[in-house]
Parts: structure tokens; sequence; C-alpha cells
């Protein structure tokens, strides 16, 4: 079992060391989309934060945007993987962030309006 471990990573170590593997780390198929993570890592941080400041038609987009780029990712030769798997994680944060825009600007109101009309008529 050691023996197997070490061989693994040797092998590792060599891929790493590899002239192909630094000619991707300093190519744009990597630091692409390492630069795109900040959108869906700033969608996932606002996922606890209040929904009426999240804007509908920014939402809207950033899906459609990252429903393209998961196709071009998809597409491209060789597949960007790394590309596909950041707007992938984009997509499902900003549906849930669409999903909460939409129930406090469209589902909820009735249980706003009912709420607000308490608090005055306990004021």
């Amino acid at each position: 079992m050691g023996s197997k471990v070490n061989s693994l990573g040797k092998k590792l170590v060599e891929q790493l060391k590899s002239k192909e593997f630094r000619d991707y780390l300093m190519s744009t198929h990597f630091w692409g989309p390492v630069a795109n993570w900040g959108i869906p890592l700033a969608a996932l941080a606002d996922i606890n934060k209040d929904p009426k400041f999240i804007s509908g038609k920014m939402t809207t987009a950033l899906i459609l945007y990252s429903a393209m780029f998961m196709r071009f990712a998809w597409k491209v030769q060789p597949r960007n993987m790394l590309l596909f798997a950041c707007h992938f994680t984009n997509e499902g944060a900003q549906l849930v962030q669409f999903s909460r825009f939409a129930n406090y600007h469209y589902f909820s109101k009735d249980e706003q309006e009912t709420s607000d009309e308490k608090k005055v008529a306990t004021a």
C-alpha cells in the first residue's frame, strides 16, 4: 500500500513539473475561470442577506450569462471543465437568488401587507 502511494505521489509531482502543466497554468484556459469565480462566490455570500436588495434584472442576466458560458465551456475543445464548474456554481447560486427575489417581491406581498396592517393597528 505504501509503495502505491509513493508511486502515485511521484507521478503527481512529475505531472506538476511538466511543461504542459506550466503552460496550462499560464493560459487563459486557467486564469479566465479563476477570475470568474468571484461572481458565484459573491452570490453565495449574499444568500443570507435581505432579499430586498436583490436586482431582478441583474440576476436574470447572470442566469442567462452562466447558461451560455456553461454551454461554451462544454463545446470548446479541449473542454474547459474549470470554466464549466464556475458557471454551473453561478447558475445554481443565481437561481437561488432569483427565487428569493421572486418570493420577496411577488409571492409574499400578502403576508407583508398583513403584517404591516397589524403593526398599524397596534400602534
